[in-house]
């Protein structure tokens, strides 16, 4: 797509939660740069349109239906790449939801779909991705986490407990894999423009997230580009945490 070589030329990165948002940004940019991507999300249609565009502008994308929580759909995914594009060089685990709510409303189901999609949606595409990492000798995991696992808010705890918990199994894969060959990185938005807020089911809270994104955050490119920034350094170059966000948020 672009006239000038970059460090992504040629690579092939998947990308989870691609149909909007932060996956949406980070797969135009990507593809900008030069790298295949392989578009993974729910919602096939938007993911045909960005593939669509992606293409008409001289770039390589393929889209697979994928829900993180089931193991076999990262699996697909990870084949699709390898089997289309001979490769696969990194995995953006971008999906995630937000359940938000005191503890003491003991939101059991929000709680297990958080847990599903931002924990176990990770873990699923590490045990899909890394056995093919292994064997290629490099590979790349970058996660969005949330600056709510950094900063610690009233009826958020269990959505930052999850995030958390994201960013404590990429350290502790990066502390595992120190032989070169695969590189971890956690990346932090605080108040992006996405959909996340559509996931909030009481509409009070809704409604002051959303006014929250509509008065100061920042776009999602913004976010792509860190993610970019990461996946753009040599080999032997690891970014292990990148936080980013408005400069007005507390």
């Amino acid at each position: 797509m672009s006239d000038t070589t970059t460090a992504l030329q040629g690579k092939v990165v998947a990308i989870t939660g691609a149909s909007s948002g932060i996956g949406e940004a980070t797969a135009l940019l990507l593809a900008e740069r030069g790298a295949t991507v392989v578009l993974a999300a729910r919602r096939t249609d938007r993911l045909d349109t960005i593939a669509a565009g992606i293409t008409a502008r001289g770039g390589q994308a393929a889209v697979l239906a994928t829900d993180v929580t089931q193991r076999a759909d990262l699996v697909a995914l990870v084949t699709l790449a390898t089997e289309q594009f001979g490769r696969l060089d990194a995995l953006v685990s971008n999906a995630g939801i937000s359940k938000i709510g005191p503890v003491d409303e003991i939101d059991l189901d929000g709680w297990d779909a958080m847990i599903d999609v931002n924990l176990r949606g990770v873990l699923n595409g590490i045990a899909a991705a890394l056995p093919v990492f292994r064997s290629q000798g490099h590979g790349h995991f970058v996660t969005t986490v949330s600056t709510a696992g950094i900063k610690i808010t009233p009826t958020m705890a269990v959505y930052g407990a999850t995030k958390n918990a994201v960013r404590t199994l990429m350290e502790g894969l990066r502390q595992e894999s120190t032989s070169g060959g695969l590189r971890t990185t956690s990346i932090s938005p605080g108040y992006v423009r996405t959909e996340l807020a559509g996931s909030i089911d009481d509409p009070a809270r809704r409604a002051e997230v959303q006014a929250g994104m509509d008065s100061f955050a920042i776009a999602p490119e913004a976010v792509a580009r860190a993610i970019a920034f990461a996946l753009e350094q040599p080999s032997d170059v690891e970014i292990g945490d990148l936080t980013i966000r408005p400069t007005t948020q507390g």
